[in-house]
């Protein structure tokens, strides 16, 4: 009641902070917008997928994602609303238990500024928006690190049985939460004073757990040669093998998370970490346990991710899971100035976004897109009524396909007809021998086609699979009635699976 009455009081007594509030309201309410008027992604769509077919876990991420929309459509009807309905909702709940963490280190004025930081993020939008296994990720392991807090420091061993089931519940959303077990041991390791809890029983009962509840993942992974861990760890291990350093990746990573946080955020963190390492030797308690504590949530992440960097291309959303700590630690630092230029920097963005939401001003130039999905379905839906002996496949990873299946009542399938690899698509039934003999229509993005013109030349690789292919008229998505989306079509015959 404390927190939430001087929270109110500032907005009452304060002009500057009126102001922020009022943005930041404007920012909300803006997203609450969004959730009405985007149109579907395809990551949307590929995670509709899954939850159409319930699994214990699946290839390329664990399961928590699919039944979150499993439920959320079950209720709302499957519509492109109810999946961003699940993803707001979600982030929704992220954000209390970000405020309940909040007060464990934080009072009055630097709790205010850690939640106005957190909800003035780029950060926040992407998660009420999008649907990836992140969405369910950060709400766990912000569960999972309050549970944590109140075992250790409050000393309610109960808590530790709850720590380990939201630390594996954090697991079945993403991979990337195996960092929870493994920051919360580092620091009990390095902090003398709680140092004795890696020997307790209650301990142990929560490394218990979270093995329970993790065991329909490692299930999974056991009934199929592991592909999905090894997919996830060797494979991509594989790619930094040669240790060839690319600087561009590493301003990539710089550039998009400074996007993701807003830069005001982003450029403090950073700043403020060279500062606190700088006055700190780093071997005794010169950093206070608590701070201590959020760190190791932090900074393995964060440093591990931007190591990996100058190797490979972080992804942007990689790094997520650490700003939920890494914010409460630098809150402390900001002043009102740097909050009132963080909140207006993030409300003219989110202006910007509003306008290409709307207007779309700016064709995106891939397939991760929300333009023009649904203008494409009903091209594709007259396509099958000219040729209803065809079935429809497309080989652009899983995008255009499993955004179609959202649309279309009858089946598309993906790239694996042609003997490409299509992620979970390999491990769902597709019953292509099935198919043979049939004829198809092969769709094939081009996001920086804008002419008419057909295609010079068709993927080779279909006459491996079919007797004859003929290229169709393409179909073009008008904006306006500027193309911004193009798709090349062909008609093959005489399917032959191999």
């Amino acid at each position: 009641m404390n927190a939430s009455s001087n929270f109110f009081t500032l907005i009452k007594n304060n002009r500057s902070n009126r102001l922020i509030y009022l943005l930041l309201a404007i920012l909300i309410l803006m997203r609450i917008v969004f959730t009405f008027c985007m149109g579907m992604m395809p990551q949307d769509a590929y995670y509709f997928f899954y939850s159409e077919h319930l699994s214990l876990s699946y290839f390329d991420h664990p399961p928590v994602i699919a039944y979150l929309l499993r439920f959320f459509t079950s209720i709302f009807g499957q519509t492109s609303f109810a999946i961003k309905l699940a993803d707001l909702t979600i982030t929704g709940l992220t954000i209390i238990s970000f405020y309940h963490l909040c007060k464990c280190f934080l009072k009055g004025q630097s709790l205010t500024n850690a939640v106005v930081l957190l909800l003035s993020t780029f950060m926040v939008t992407i998660l009420s928006l999008i649907t990836t296994p992140d969405v369910p990720l950060l709400l766990f392991w912000t569960l999972s690190i309050l549970t944590l807090y109140k075992a250790i420091f409050q000393e309610k061993k109960w808590y530790w049985l709850w720590s380990g089931f939201m630390m594996g519940l954090a697991f079945d959303s993403k991979y990337t939460a195996i960092l929870l077990p493994l920051g919360a041991s580092f620091f009990l390791l390095i902090s003398k004073p709680y140092r004795k809890y890696l020997l307790s029983k209650w301990y142990w009962l929560a490394a218990i757990i979270f093995l329970l509840t993790i065991s329909p993942v490692i299930i999974w992974n056991i009934q199929h040669d592991f592909a999905s861990i090894q997919f996830q760890t060797t494979n991509r291990a594989e790619s930094v093998r040669h240790f060839t350093i690319n600087i561009k990746y590493f301003l990539g990573v710089i550039g998009h998370q400074a996007a993701i946080l807003i830069p005001v955020l982003f450029f403090g963190l950073v700043a403020f970490l060279y500062k606190a390492f700088r006055r700190t030797k780093w071997h005794g308690q010169q950093i206070a346990t608590p701070q201590l504590f959020l760190l190791c949530f932090f900074l393995p992440t964060f440093l591990f991710f931007f190591g990996i960097s100058f190797f490979i291309w972080v992804k942007l959303n990689w790094l997520m899971p650490a700003y939920i700590t890494g914010i409460i630690w630098v809150s402390r630092f900001f002043t009102k100035k740097w909050i009132r230029i963080q909140v207006i920097v993030s409300f003219i963005i989110h202006c910007a976004l509003a306008i290409e939401l709307i207007f779309y001003i700016f064709p995106v130039k891939s397939d991760d897109t929300w333009f023009g999905w649904k203008k494409l379905a009903t091209q594709v839906e007259k396509i099958q009524t000219e040729h209803p002996d065809a079935f429809v496949f497309s080989a652009d990873g899983y995008k255009t396909s499993a955004v179609l299946n959202f649309y279309l009542t009858k089946k598309v399938y993906y790239q694996n007809v042609i003997g490409q690899k299509a992620l979970e698509l390999d491990y769902v039934e597709n019953n292509l021998p099935a198919l043979a003999g049939k004829n198809a229509i092969f769709l094939d993005s081009d996001p920086q086609g804008t002419d008419v013109q057909k295609a010079k030349s068709y993927p080779k690789s279909l006459d491996q699979y079919f007797t004859n292919v003929e290229q169709l008229q393409p179909i073009l998505i008008k904006n306006n009635g500027k193309t911004v989306r193009k798709f090349f079509v062909y008609y093959c015959t005489a399917y032959q699976p191999k």
